[in-house]
Protein backbone atom coordinates (compact mmCIF):
# COMPACT_ATOMS: atom_id res chain seq x y z
CA UNK A 1 0.00 0.00 0.00
CA UNK A 2 1.29 3.47 -0.86
CA UNK A 3 1.29 5.39 2.42
CA UNK A 4 2.70 8.65 1.09
CA UNK A 5 0.23 11.44 1.74
CA UNK A 6 -0.53 13.67 -1.22
CA UNK A 7 -2.41 16.52 0.44
CA UNK A 8 -3.52 17.99 3.76
CA UNK A 9 -6.82 18.10 5.57
CA UNK A 10 -9.11 21.09 5.24
CA UNK A 11 -9.31 23.52 8.15
CA UNK A 12 -12.72 22.14 9.05
CA UNK A 13 -11.29 18.63 9.13
CA UNK A 14 -8.38 19.83 11.25
CA UNK A 15 -10.93 21.22 13.68
CA UNK A 16 -12.74 17.87 13.77
CA UNK A 17 -9.48 16.04 14.46
CA UNK A 18 -8.57 18.35 17.34
CA UNK A 19 -12.08 18.00 18.75
CA UNK A 20 -11.89 14.20 18.67
CA UNK A 21 -8.44 14.20 20.27
CA UNK A 22 -9.71 16.56 22.97
CA UNK A 23 -12.53 14.15 23.77
CA UNK A 24 -10.09 11.23 23.90
CA UNK A 25 -7.47 12.95 26.07
CA UNK A 26 -9.31 15.49 28.26
CA UNK A 27 -6.61 15.28 30.94
CA UNK A 28 -3.64 15.66 28.59
CA UNK A 29 -1.01 17.94 30.10
CA UNK A 30 2.72 18.24 30.58
CA UNK A 31 3.97 14.89 31.91
CA UNK A 32 7.14 16.33 33.43
CA UNK A 33 6.76 16.70 37.19
CA UNK A 34 7.66 20.22 38.31
CA UNK A 35 6.74 22.74 41.01
CA UNK A 36 8.04 25.92 39.41
CA UNK A 37 9.07 27.39 36.07
CA UNK A 38 12.68 26.80 37.11
CA UNK A 39 12.07 23.08 37.63
CA UNK A 40 10.10 22.97 34.38
CA UNK A 41 12.87 24.42 32.22
CA UNK A 42 15.44 22.05 33.70
CA UNK A 43 13.15 19.05 33.25
CA UNK A 44 12.39 19.95 29.62
CA UNK A 45 16.10 20.50 28.92
CA UNK A 46 16.80 17.04 30.32
CA UNK A 47 14.01 15.40 28.30
CA UNK A 48 15.75 15.59 24.92
CA UNK A 49 16.10 12.11 23.41
CA UNK A 50 14.78 10.41 26.52
CA UNK A 51 11.38 9.73 28.07
CA UNK A 52 9.51 11.92 30.53
CA UNK A 53 9.33 8.90 32.85
CA UNK A 54 13.13 8.72 32.92
CA UNK A 55 13.40 12.44 33.61
CA UNK A 56 10.83 12.22 36.41
CA UNK A 57 12.89 9.46 38.00
CA UNK A 58 15.94 11.71 38.45
CA UNK A 59 14.55 15.21 39.03
CA UNK A 60 13.34 14.70 42.63
CA UNK A 61 16.89 14.07 43.82
CA UNK A 62 18.28 16.70 41.48
CA UNK A 63 16.00 19.40 42.87
CA UNK A 64 16.43 18.18 46.44
CA UNK A 65 20.18 18.72 46.20
CA UNK A 66 20.11 21.84 44.02
CA UNK A 67 16.69 23.50 44.46
CA UNK A 68 17.44 26.83 42.77
CA UNK A 69 19.51 28.37 39.98
CA UNK A 70 21.93 29.69 42.60
CA UNK A 71 22.42 26.22 44.06
CA UNK A 72 22.86 24.44 40.72
CA UNK A 73 25.14 27.18 39.37
CA UNK A 74 27.74 26.21 41.98
CA UNK A 75 27.39 22.44 41.60
CA UNK A 76 30.20 20.17 40.46
CA UNK A 77 29.43 18.59 37.11
CA UNK A 78 30.58 15.16 38.30
CA UNK A 79 28.04 15.22 41.12
CA UNK A 80 25.21 16.28 38.83
CA UNK A 81 26.19 13.56 36.36
CA UNK A 82 25.82 10.92 39.03
CA UNK A 83 22.31 12.09 39.88
CA UNK A 84 21.06 12.13 36.28
CA UNK A 85 23.14 9.19 35.01
CA UNK A 86 20.04 7.13 34.15
CA UNK A 87 18.98 9.45 31.33
CA UNK A 88 20.53 9.75 27.89
CA UNK A 89 23.40 12.17 27.19
CA UNK A 90 23.80 12.76 30.92
CA UNK A 91 27.31 14.25 30.60
CA UNK A 92 26.26 16.89 28.08
CA UNK A 93 23.01 17.57 29.90
CA UNK A 94 24.69 17.97 33.28
CA UNK A 95 27.02 20.60 31.81
CA UNK A 96 24.11 22.32 30.06
CA UNK A 97 21.88 22.64 33.12
CA UNK A 98 24.75 23.99 35.22
CA UNK A 99 25.48 26.61 32.56
CA UNK A 100 21.73 27.22 32.28
CA UNK A 101 21.58 27.98 36.00
CA UNK A 102 24.62 30.24 35.80
CA UNK A 103 23.18 32.19 32.86
CA UNK A 104 19.79 32.64 34.56
CA UNK A 105 21.58 33.81 37.69
CA UNK A 106 23.90 36.20 35.87
CA UNK A 107 21.58 37.64 33.23
CA UNK A 108 18.09 37.31 34.72
CA UNK A 109 18.54 37.73 38.49
CA UNK A 110 17.83 34.05 39.09
CA UNK A 111 14.41 34.12 37.37
CA UNK A 112 13.49 32.19 34.23
CA UNK A 113 12.80 34.85 31.56
CA UNK A 114 9.35 35.07 30.00
CA UNK A 115 10.75 35.93 26.59
CA UNK A 116 11.35 33.60 23.66
CA UNK A 117 14.57 35.21 22.45
CA UNK A 118 16.03 35.24 25.97
CA UNK A 119 15.03 31.62 26.50
CA UNK A 120 16.62 30.23 23.33
CA UNK A 121 19.82 32.10 24.22
CA UNK A 122 20.16 29.94 27.33
CA UNK A 123 22.44 26.87 27.22
CA UNK A 124 20.61 23.69 26.25
CA UNK A 125 17.38 25.53 25.43
CA UNK A 126 16.04 25.21 21.91
CA UNK A 127 12.83 26.27 20.28
CA UNK A 128 10.80 23.35 21.64
CA UNK A 129 11.97 23.89 25.22
CA UNK A 130 11.29 27.63 25.02
CA UNK A 131 7.77 27.04 23.71
CA UNK A 132 7.02 24.49 26.43
CA UNK A 133 8.22 26.89 29.13
CA UNK A 134 6.16 29.76 27.74
CA UNK A 135 3.07 27.57 27.35
CA UNK A 136 3.17 25.43 30.49
CA UNK A 137 5.13 27.74 32.76
CA UNK A 138 3.71 31.12 31.77
CA UNK A 139 0.36 30.25 30.20
CA UNK A 140 1.10 31.65 26.74
CA UNK A 141 -0.49 30.17 23.62
CA UNK A 142 2.27 28.13 22.01
CA UNK A 143 2.74 24.97 19.98
CA UNK A 144 5.90 23.09 20.89
CA UNK A 145 6.85 20.61 18.18
CA UNK A 146 8.62 17.54 19.52
CA UNK A 147 9.06 14.21 17.73
CA UNK A 148 5.48 13.14 18.54
CA UNK A 149 3.86 16.38 17.38
CA UNK A 150 5.95 16.40 14.20
CA UNK A 151 5.18 12.79 13.34
CA UNK A 152 1.48 12.76 14.22
CA UNK A 153 0.52 16.10 12.69
CA UNK A 154 2.26 15.35 9.40
CA UNK A 155 1.03 11.75 9.32
CA UNK A 156 -2.61 12.63 9.94
CA UNK A 157 -2.54 15.52 7.50
CA UNK A 158 -2.86 18.50 9.81
CA UNK A 159 0.06 19.82 7.81
CA UNK A 160 2.66 18.55 5.36
CA UNK A 161 6.03 20.04 6.24
CA UNK A 162 9.67 18.87 6.08
CA UNK A 163 10.91 20.09 9.46
CA UNK A 164 9.82 21.10 12.95
CA UNK A 165 9.91 24.87 12.38
CA UNK A 166 7.71 24.73 9.29
CA UNK A 167 5.43 22.28 11.10
CA UNK A 168 5.06 24.69 14.02
CA UNK A 169 4.27 27.58 11.67
CA UNK A 170 1.76 25.51 9.71
CA UNK A 171 -0.02 24.27 12.83
CA UNK A 172 -0.30 27.84 14.13
CA UNK A 173 -2.01 28.81 10.87
CA UNK A 174 -4.37 25.84 10.83
CA UNK A 175 -5.33 25.52 14.51
CA UNK A 176 -7.12 28.33 16.39
CA UNK A 177 -4.75 30.15 18.72
CA UNK A 178 -6.94 29.38 21.73
CA UNK A 179 -6.24 25.68 21.14
CA UNK A 180 -2.51 25.81 20.43
CA UNK A 181 -1.27 24.73 23.84
CA UNK A 182 -3.96 22.10 24.34
CA UNK A 183 -3.48 20.68 20.83
CA UNK A 184 0.22 20.25 21.56
CA UNK A 185 -0.63 17.98 24.51
CA UNK A 186 -3.32 16.09 22.58
CA UNK A 187 -0.89 15.29 19.77
CA UNK A 188 1.81 14.15 22.17
CA UNK A 189 -0.59 11.87 24.02
CA UNK A 190 -1.94 10.46 20.76
CA UNK A 191 1.59 9.78 19.55
CA UNK A 192 2.45 7.95 22.73
CA UNK A 193 -0.76 5.98 23.05
CA UNK A 194 -1.89 5.23 19.50
CA UNK A 195 0.02 6.82 16.63
CA UNK A 196 3.33 5.11 17.30
CA UNK A 197 6.32 5.70 15.08
CA UNK A 198 6.68 2.14 13.77
CA UNK A 199 3.34 0.42 14.29
CA UNK A 200 0.50 2.92 14.63
CA UNK A 201 -2.76 1.44 15.93
CA UNK A 202 -4.84 2.69 13.03
CA UNK A 203 -7.83 0.47 13.85
CA UNK A 204 -8.02 1.88 17.36
CA UNK A 205 -7.50 5.49 16.28
CA UNK A 206 -10.34 7.95 16.91
CA UNK A 207 -9.36 10.09 13.92
CA UNK A 208 -8.81 7.32 11.36
CA UNK A 209 -11.75 8.52 9.25
CA UNK A 210 -9.84 11.74 8.59
CA UNK A 211 -6.25 10.50 8.70
CA UNK A 212 -4.45 10.68 5.37
CA UNK A 213 -1.88 8.06 6.37
CA UNK A 214 -4.30 5.37 5.19
CA UNK A 215 -5.47 7.15 2.03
Amino acid sequence: MNRQRRTVLSKDQVGEVIHLLAESYPDAECALVHRSVWELIVAVALSAQTTDVSVNSVTPELFRRWPSPAALAGARQEEVQEVIRKIGMYRTKSANIIRLAQKILEDHDGEVPQDFVALVALPGVGRKTANVVLSVGFGEARIAVDTHVFRVSNRIGLCHEPDVLKTEEALMRRIPKTLWSAAHHYLIRHGRMVCHARKPDCEGCVVNEFCLYLK
